[in-house]
């Protein structure tokens, strides 16, 4: 696995595995990023589906209950395929604006 730290934000990203791999890598390194925002950098699978997408509801679910941002990056899913929990953006920069937003939000108890 690969992560790049900026800030408070982690961006999480993996070359030539399986998916199924990169998310077992991702729940087992997830104790140690766990205080960060977490951005899921998914360019290296040139084909996902909605379902594979869904294999991301836990750990998403799990990470925002904790007040973090949790952003998966690919833009090979139509957005409205996948549902509202999971918050899935086409770019790097767009997941970051998507995490700025969130963090104001949460600092302004929204």
């Amino acid at each position: 696995m690969i992560f790049e730290k900026i800030g408070t934000t982690t961006v999480v990203s993996q070359e030539n595995t399986q998916l199924t791999t990169f998310i077992g890598n991702l729940a087992k390194a997830y104790p140690k990023i766990k205080r960060d925002n977490i951005i899921a950098d998914l360019f290296s699978f040139s084909r996902l589906t909605a379902s594979d997408i869904l294999e991301f509801l836990e750990i998403s679910n799990t990470h925002r209950a904790k007040k973090k941002s949790f952003v998966l990056v690919t833009n090979t899913i139509a957005y409205d395929e996948v549902p509202d929990e999971i918050c899935v953006v086409p770019t790097i920069q767009e997941a970051r604006d998507i995490i700025e937003m969130e963090e104001i939000e949460r600092d302004l108890g929204l």
